[in-house]
């Protein structure tokens, strides 16, 4: 399961991702916010970290305008690893060395193509382990 949310300037974006994972086999659960609505994005940013860090959902991805406060707000929560990506590169390398649970993105600045191709490679790139293990135990015990 991979949990969705964003707020106002994230919604189209996750329309969007909402739409490709569900076409790709995926099970999504969309938190909202469900229109372009101005809401706070700490609250959305919360919900997904939340269901993350509960096990309710195996992974999430949280857009706002920016991606920086929706992810922000992520990391707030214990047992979150949310990493901003604004490269392919970025995306595996959060997932291959940093074991990211909630990826983030900006909706206002990331075009679709390139967001795809985040959430892709955030998504089919694996957790290198090793002398990475402990520094994800440290960020964990933080």
């Amino acid at each position: 399961m991979i949990a969705l949310a964003n707020d106002h300037g994230g919604f189209e974006l996750k329309e969007e991702i909402k739409n490709k994972l569900e076409k790709e086999g995926y099970d999504v659960v969309d938190l909202g916010a469900y229109n372009e609505e101005s809401v706070d994005y700490p609250i959305y940013g919360k919900k997904c970290a939340e269901e993350v860090a509960s096990k309710n959902a195996e992974k999430g991805i949280v857009i706002c305008g920016s991606g920086i406060g929706i992810s922000i707000a992520a990391n707030k929560v214990k047992g979150i690893r949310c990493a901003l990506c604004t490269s392919v590169e970025m995306a595996k390398l959060a997932a291959k060395h940093n074991n990211a649970n909630v990826l983030a993105l900006g909706g206002r600045l990331t075009e679709k193509k390139l967001a795809f191709e985040i959430v892709d490679a955030w998504l089919n790139t694996e957790f290198e382990g090793g002398r990475h293990e402990k520094r994800v135990e440290l960020l964990d015990n933080m």
